[in-house]
């Protein structure tokens, strides 16, 4: 009876606007603390009418467990962070959500930061996940980091890079070939006749562009009279779409491009909306559009789109798998998994030039 009464006592009534710590619950529900953290942990082992006492306790102390400092003591964390270019565009969405669902079926979960395509956010982020001794990094980077990440996987960090090749750098990578994916692109509106293609993408800094205008340029050089010209654009959203369609709207129509492969699916659907609303173009009798990654977006579009699909769950699921296993085995040797990507035909390039 008197353990019922304490719960209530007023000397504990200030408690919820302070922290509560698993002392002040095993005091208040007149238990050792060795006792809180078995109903914590092991409540199996714990009597019912003890387990009951305690949980009563931590209501009304509004005590929450400190994981990060459980974990750090164990030595081990159960969180992941992945750190993307930008959170805006789906595809990433869709990689999060496959690094989720694999995280989750070992009781991890991921914890996801937006770089915005700032080297100095990206550098924040990474040092905030290192600060917090995350169990590894996943990371979509914008230039070189392979030095800094090397150290953090020699520090015993692993760090997998998503969408992009590691090359020889000592790390593990998940990616789709873009240049096959740009070849993919090329070879689909080239053989429709299309001879002036425009690779509208940035900025040209990033590895994805470079090799998917790479791939581009390899296919236009296998046939008589095609060239590939490349319009950069600052970043990968509509605006930077819409942008690049209004400066070809500007030119004469014997100097505009014929076919667009654009970046990804964002930039082609902001193109898309522009000429054929400001600039009265017809889709794809004017001008063909390819994009790239398929996102849900792509079928919806006002004329659905062509696009270049990446396994984007896949890619997050294949990279989680990856960085578990190089914490648990840090000797592992490096991968790097290279997906095939797809063309899916759609509205935007089905005309003929």
């Amino acid at each position: 009876m008197s353990r019922a009464n304490s719960l209530s006592a007023p000397s504990h009534a200030a408690l919820p606007h302070a922290t509560a710590s698993i002392r002040d619950v095993a005091e208040l529900a007149g238990v050792s603390v060795g006792t809180v953290s078995n109903v914590l942990n092991r409540p199996d082992i714990v009597r019912a009418a003890t387990v009951e006492r305690v949980h009563a306790a931590i209501k009304e102390l509004g005590f929450v467990r400190n994981d990060a400092a459980r974990q750090l003591r164990a030595g081990r964390s159960t969180t992941i962070g992945l750190v993307v270019l930008d959170v805006r565009n789906p595809f990433f969405t869709d990689v999060a959500r496959g690094a989720e669902d694999e995280a989750g079926r070992d009781g991890l979960s991921v914890v996801m930061a937006n770089s915005d395509e700032s080297p100095d956010r990206e550098a924040a982020h990474v040092d905030y996940f290192e600060t917090q001794r995350v169990l590894g990094l996943l990371i979509s980077p914008i230039g070189d980091l392979g030095e800094r990440l090397e150290r953090l996987r020699a520090a015993g960090t692993p760090a997998v890079l998503v969408d992009r090749v590691a090359g020889s750098r000592n790390l593990s990578s998940v990616a789709v070939d873009d240049t096959e994916g740009g070849r993919l692109a090329a070879e689909h509106v080239l053989g429709l006749g299309r001879r002036r293609l425009a690779f509208v993408g940035g900025p040209a800094n990033l590895a994805q562009m470079h090799d998917r205008l790479a791939g581009a340029r390899e296919a236009a050089n296998a046939v008589a009279g095609a060239s590939v010209e490349a319009l950069e654009t600052a970043a990968l959203g509509f605006d930077d779409g819409r942008r690049a369609a209004r400066a070809l709207l500007a030119r004469t129509p014997a100097d505009r491009p014929d076919a667009i492969l654009a970046g990804n699916d964002l930039v082609a659907i902001g193109a898309l909306q522009v000429l054929m609303g400001e600039g009265g173009l017809r889709v794809p009798e004017d001008m063909a559009i390819v994009g790239y990654d398929d996102i849900d977006f792509a079928s919806a579009a006002v004329v659905p789109l062509s696009s270049v699909r990446q396994p984007r769950e896949l890619i997050g699921q294949t990279a989680v798998r990856i960085l578990r296993e190089e914490a648990e085995n840090p000797s592992l040797a490096p991968r790097n998994l290279l997906f095939k990507p797809e063309l899916v035909v759609r509205a935007s390039t089905a005309g003929r030039a």
